[in-house]
């Protein structure tokens, strides 16, 4: 491809994806497709010969565009927001263009600078404490990571590595080894599932702690559960604490969990990866009460933020903690160019350029921009939770930022009805979740497209299904049954599973998927 086709290729893809934007509302949310369907349209070997862009370009929109599920669209309400605008995506078409990478200063220096101060500015409009920043004094600082799942894993090494020198510095006769078999680290029971896959990968065993009535992980509990450990010759290590659980949007008390964390000298990381970006908002900075005790803060503005995936952001009170565990040996005994030395507060010793798109959103936007947007989502979540109140067949169990859980009242089995009847339309797509051992359906705030248009087609779908449903029009095959327990409930949403692998079925029976 030259240079003159490149300009024609782009200039139509651009074209394509703003029709694709502004068209969305048109297309059922979910796809019709049945599993393998690409297998029919595409050839089984590689073309030889080099095809047309135009050609390609043909085949997004007959092959690709149906099989997608639109999560741009208005109409989906499942998971939680994957951020797009067109700043983030004119940002990551740059990022893509200019084709550079950063490992230290010296190989880009525009990268890790840029990064350095959008971390500052992002820092600032969040309302963190300024020992996070990377202009402060002292050994704080914020790097962009993949995804808040790579962030909690970094934040687990950073936690492990710093009980284990502490360990033998206070006991020189143990080794390492001996210390790492003893060290456990909590968590609570709505965490998001990827805090135990980085357990696994950090083999620091997690322990599951119970929560409140409002789903939140208190100090009470933390504590009995590390006397109890210590009591067994354990070495707790760190807490990863939830502000806004993937399944309520419900936050731990992360003062009472911090006070214990600094009496115990354990490390403290905050997974806020969707709520985090309220913090722009003043109004919604009393959630973060007790920051001050955190290690490690992350939050996705690939979320809510308005900038496209992937964009994790992660601050440190020390980095100095997480050199120790991430800097290698041959770049400790080099003179660096400059400071803050980003590339060793991450795992991958390379980086795309994603401060760029970063840039280009809170420019663009400015912060009277995103905290409009923020609270017109939130406004938007209101405004649902007030038509649910207002209709008596409907019980309203959670309503906290975009995220809004209600049921049908009575049998669990009339919402189970309600949602496969939503996910056989097409129409909407809304996740089920299990809360307090109720089966409800959590509905989320996810498009910046979102008007209260939407909403009231949502709730026309919803409410017409429904109507059919007390008319006897629409009856139940199979009964849902309750939850067997807490940590093991029966498996009504065998529709919403289909296609799941047998571990995603179990995280997802739990509220846990990603």
């Amino acid at each position: 491809m030259n240079i003159e086709e490149f300009r024609e290729f782009g200039k139509a893809s651009v074209d394509y994806i703003a029709d694709y934007l502004e068209n969305i509302r048109n297309m059922n949310v979910l796809s019709s497709v049945e599993p393998g369907y690409l297998s029919n349209e595409l050839p089984e070997k590689t073309p030889f010969f080099g095809e047309p862009w135009q050609g390609v370009l043909s085949d997004v929109d007959r092959v690709i565009v149906p099989g997608l599920t639109h999560w741009q669209s208005p109409n989906f309400h499942a998971y939680f927001p994957t951020a797009n605008s067109y700043p983030g995506v004119v940002g990551e078409l740059f990022s893509a263009g200019l084709g550079c990478i950063s490992t230290d200063w010296e190989s880009n220096p525009a990268c890790v600078e840029l990064e350095v101060r959008m971390m500052d500015w992002l820092a600032k409009m969040l309302g963190l404490p300024n020992h996070f920043l990377n202009e402060s004094e002292g050994p704080g600082g914020g790097v962009i990571q993949n995804a808040a799942s790579e962030s909690t894993l970094v934040g687990l090494l950073s936690g492990k590595q710093r009980t284990i020198k502490t360990i033998l510095n206070e006991n020189p006769k143990l080794t390492a080894n001996e210390v790492k078999e003893k060290l456990i680290a909590y968590t609570s029971k709505e965490s998001n599932s990827s805090v135990e896959k980085a357990s696994l990968l950090a083999s620091v065993p997690m322990r599951l702690l119970s929560t409140d009535d409002n789903c939140s992980l208190r100090g009470k509990v933390l504590q009995e559960a590390i006397n109890e450990d210590r009591a067994a010759g354990l070495i707790p290590c760190c807490v990863v604490a939830s502000l806004g659980t993937t399944g309520t949007c419900a936050f731990d008390d992360l003062e009472e969990l911090g006070k214990i964390c600094a009496k115990e000298n354990m490390w403290l990381h905050v997974d806020a990866a969707y709520a985090g970006a309220a913090l722009v908002c003043p109004e919604y900075r009393y959630l973060m009460k007790g920051i001050e005790y955190v290690d490690s803060f992350n939050f996705n503005p690939h979320k809510w933020f308005l900038v496209n995936s992937d964009c994790s952001a992660m601050w440190f009170k020390n980095t100095n903690d997480v050199e120790a565990a991430f800097k290698l040996q041959s770049s400790m005994i080099k003179d660096p160019t400059f400071k803050p030395q980003i590339e060793d507060w991450q795992i991958p010793t390379s980086r795309r350029f994603r401060a760029l798109k970063l840039w280009f959103v809170m420019r663009i936007y400015g912060v009277e921009g995103i905290q409009k947007y923020i609270r017109e989502q939130v406004s938007l979540a209101k405004y649902l939770e007030s038509l649910v109140r207002e209709d008596d067949r409907y019980e309203l169990l959670v309503s906290s930022l975009g995220v809004v859980c209600f049921r049908l009242k009575g049998d669990d089995s009339l919402t189970q009805l309600l949602l496969d009847r939503i996910a056989e339309s097409k129409k909407l797509y809304i996740m089920p979740y299990y809360y307090h051992k109720n089966f409800v359906v959590r509905f989320v705030i996810c498009s910046r497209l979102t008007t209260t248009h939407d909403i009231d087609f949502a709730w026309h779908e919803i409410s017409s299904i429904v109507e059919e449903i007390s008319n006897g029009v629409v009856t139940s095959s199979t009964e849902c049954e309750k939850p067997r327990n807490e940590n093991t409930p029966a498996d009504p949403l065998t529709k919403a599973m289909k296609g799941f692998s047998t571990e995603k079925k179990e995280k997802f029976k739990l509220g846990l998927f990603l």
